[in-house]
């Protein structure tokens, strides 16, 4: 599929042919679901704990005599149903990720970027590069193409300029071609590729 390039300015910067193989696929919900839930789990903290009844510290000796009090029948003030007791079966600190194999993550993205594609919300620049590396000029420039909130990718480095200017404009992200990732692909309403991320996401999932 062939689509416009633009630069910054939002003047027009040629053409280029996307890989059908990439960017033609017939986006499948099952997949990026897979994909965005194995993202997830692997990024969750897992850190939640609580206390067991053998990690409580408090005296073992029985709280009341066994008959004669009137009371029920307890024996140390560590057990479940006494406050700053142990928890019976409570959290434990784990990790929530899972396996998926390589092919179904390559898959996921491939679907990822035709979605973007085929819902018209690609565009493609000649570079993310900016000089003055000032959130002002950026900006000015997002407005001037008519984009919100974004995802650009670059290809092997970023520009140090315009990931500079970037850091300060909420709800745009950037990042090299190997951080390209469905979860990050599919939140933002737009997906802005320059011509170094399409070669190089193209050489590495075709």
């Amino acid at each position: 599929m062939k689509t416009d390039v633009i630069n910054l300015d939002a003047g027009a910067a040629g053409s280029i042919e996307l890989a059908d193989e990439v960017f033609g696929l017939d986006p499948r919900a099952d997949i990026l679901q897979r994909v965005v839930r194995w993202q997830l789990a692997k990024r969750q903290a897992g850190t939640h704990k609580t206390l067991s009844r053998g990690e409580t510290h408090y005296s073992t000796k029985k709280i009341v005599r066994q008959k004669g009090s009137g009371g029920a029948r307890h024996g140390d003030r560590g057990v479940t149903i006494f406050r700053g007791g142990g928890t019976a079966k409570g959290p434990v600190v784990r990790s929530h990720a899972h396996n998926l194999q390589k092919k179904v993550r390559a898959l996921g993205l491939r679907h990822a970027l035709s979605a973007k594609a085929q819902a018209g919300e690609l565009i493609v620049l000649d570079a993310a590069t900016l000089e003055s590396g000032k959130t002002k000029d950026l900006k000015t420039a997002m407005e001037k193409l008519g984009i919100g909130k974004a995802l650009v990718i670059d290809g092997a480095a970023v520009d140090a300029g315009f990931a500079r200017a970037a850091r300060n404009i909420q709800g745009l992200d950037v990042l090299p071609s190997r951080g390209a990732n469905v979860y990050d692909i599919l939140r933002r309403d737009r997906l802005v590729l320059t011509t170094a991320a399409v070669a190089a996401l193209e050489e590495r999932l075709k």
